[in-house]
């Protein structure tokens, strides 16, 4: 994990992510869904924080939320992370 205490699921939720990765908007991964998060969790924990900071395909950076700390953004990869798994 990115060895924060932040807590990945409550940022999840109130920063907005849920919005696409509920429901898989525009190709997103959805949470808890392991096969379309199986490629993504094999390039490692550092590309996926460098992916949702940074953003990719139609994902802005942050996912749109550019308040979110670093770390903030690696605590909710780490959740989904596990929720993928």
């Amino acid at each position: 994990s990115g060895g924060s205490d932040l807590d990945g699921e409550s940022l999840y939720a109130s920063a907005g992510c849920s919005a696409c990765h509920a429901t898989g908007v525009a190709g997103s991964p959805k949470l808890g869904d392991a096969d379309a998060w199986s490629a993504r969790l094999e390039k490692g924990a550092d590309e996926l924080y460098a992916s949702a900071i940074n953003g990719i395909g139609a994902m802005p950076a942050k996912g749109g939320n550019p308040n979110l700390a670093d770390e903030e953004v690696m605590a909710i990869v780490d959740y989904m992370m596990a929720e993928a798994e």
